[in-house]
C-alpha cells in the first residue's frame, strides 16, 4: 500500500453511489485515518479527502470550520467547483503538493417574529426570500444608514467571492476574484426598483435588512443550505474569526476557476 509517513489523511464521502464506490477503491490503494462521523472536527488528522459533490463539500467545510485541518476534496458529483478532478493515481503527491486557499465565512445574525435571536455561518451566501406568494419588501443599510427604502420582489441575497459564481451569478451578480476583500449585494427578481442591479461592498460592511409587514409579507433567511422562518430582521458581515482552508491542485485552484468563469458565455 502507498503510504506518506508525514502526513496523516482522514477521509469522508457523501452517501451517493459514486462517492461510495470511490471510497471503496481508495481504501484499497492508501491507509486513511477513521474519521468520527459524530464528531468530525475532532479528527486528528493533517487533511482531510473529502469524496463527492459541492453541496457534500459545502457541508464539510462548516463540519470543519474552525478545526485548522484543511480539506482535500475530489469530485464525485456533478459541476466539482470546489472539487479537484478524482483520480487516484498518486494521491498522496496530489495532495502534498496542493496550494491552499483561505475562506472566511459571513456571519449571519437573525431576529426572528418570536423574538428569537438566532446565528448561523454562510461560506456560499445569505439569501433572503419570500415565504408565500406575496412580494417580500425589505429596508436594506450598510453600516447603520439606510441605503434602501423598501426593495420590493422575492428577495435579496449577500455574495461571498467563493460563492459569487454560484447562485449569484444565476442572479445576474458579479462574479469576483477570490483574494479581493468585498461581497456583492444582489437582489432576486426585484420589482421595485425595477432596475436595480444590486451593490459591491467591502467584506468589514455590516448589511443591515429590516423585513416590512413581516405578519403579512413573511420572509425566510438562509445561510448556505440553513433556512430560518419569519425573520424580522437580519444582520451580515464577514467573520474573520473563522476560516476553513481548501487544498487545490496547482493550476486548478479556486482563484484561477473563479477568473475562468467571468469569461464563459
Amino acid at each position: 500500500m502507498s503510504t506518506l509517513p508525514t502526513l496523516s489523511i482522514g477521509v469522508i464521502a457523501s452517501e451517493t453511489k459514486a462517492a461510495r464506490q470511490a471510497l471503496s477503491r481508495l481504501a484499497k490503494l492508501y491507509d486513511f485515518t477513521r474519521i468520527d462521523a459524530e464528531k468530525p472536527e475532532k479528527a486528528k488528522v493533517d487533511v482531510v479527502l473529502a469524496l463527492g459533490g459541492d453541496g457534500f463539500m459545502l457541508h464539510t467545510l462548516h463540519e470543519f470550520i474552525n478545526s485548522g485541518i484543511p480539506i482535500y476534496g475530489m469530485n464525485c458529483g456533478t459541476v466539482g467547483f470546489l472539487m479537484n478532478t478524482y483520480q487516484e493515481k498518486k494521491l498522496l503527491e496530489r495532495i502534498a503538493a496542493a496550494r491552499p486557499t483561505m475562506i472566511h465565512p459571513l456571519l449571519m445574525k437573525v431576529l426572528t417574529r418570536e423574538d428569537k435571536v438566532i446565528e448561523r455561518r454562510a461560506i456560499n451566501e445569505v439569501s433572503l426570500m419570500r415565504q408565500t406568494a406575496q412580494a417580500a419588501h425589505i429596508q436594506i443599510s450598510i453600516d447603520g444608514i439606510v441605503q434602501m427604502k423598501e426593495l420590493v420582489g422575492d428577495g435579496v441575497l449577500v455574495s461571498t467571492p467563493a460563492g459569487s459564481s454560484a447562485y449569484n451569478a444565476s442572479l445576474g451578480g458579479p462574479i469576483m476574484p477570490l483574494r479581493t476583500e468585498i461581497v456583492s449585494l444582489t437582489p432576486i427578481s426585484p420589482f421595485r426598483p425595477r432596475r436595480w442591479g444590486g451593490a459591491i461592498l467591502p467584506d468589514r460592511a455590516r448589511v443591515g435588512f429590516q423585513v416590512i409587514d413581516p405578519k403579512k409579507r413573511p420572509v425566510t433567511a438562509v445561510a448556505d443550505f440553513v433556512a430560518t422562518k419569519n425573520v424580522v430582521s437580519v444582520e451580515v458581515m464577514k467573520d474573520k474569526s473563522q476560516s476553513v482552508t481548501l487544498l487545490f491542485d496547482p493550476g486548478h485552484s479556486l482563484e484561477e476557476r473563479i477568473l475562468k468563469e467571468q469569461f464563459q458565455s
